[in-house]
């Protein structure tokens, strides 16, 4: 290995990457518990593994962890949505047949 080679490796595994801990953090507070906690998993793996050396596996969970705040995020968006349509039906089949159940 040449000394360019070398003096790259030191510069791309000189800092770790970001683990997305506020994110997870947010995914798990605001809007789905269970991929929140799998994202904070990963999260804080990631300096973890970076301190032992293994560059690679401390990108994938940074990597994972932002995957799965993101889909928390997504679920919880179409959660909502689907809410929402449902109060709308359900308000407008309350409108047409009456409603007030007598």
């Amino acid at each position: 290995m040449n000394e360019q080679t070398t003096q790259f490796n030191e510069f791309e595994n000189g800092t770790p990457p970001d683990n997305n801990l506020v994110w997870a953090i947010l995914c798990t507070v605001l809007c789905c518990l269970p991929l929140g906690i799998v994202s904070i998993i990963k999260s804080t793996s990631v300096n973890t593994l970076w301190a032992q050396g293994q560059y690679d596996a401390a990108r994938q969970a940074a990597a994972d962890a932002k995957k799965f705040a993101m889909w928390g995020a997504i679920a919880s968006a179409i959660g909502i949505v689907l809410y929402i349509i449902f109060m709308v039906v359900l308000g407008a089949g309350s409108a047409v047949f009456g409603g007030s159940g007598y």
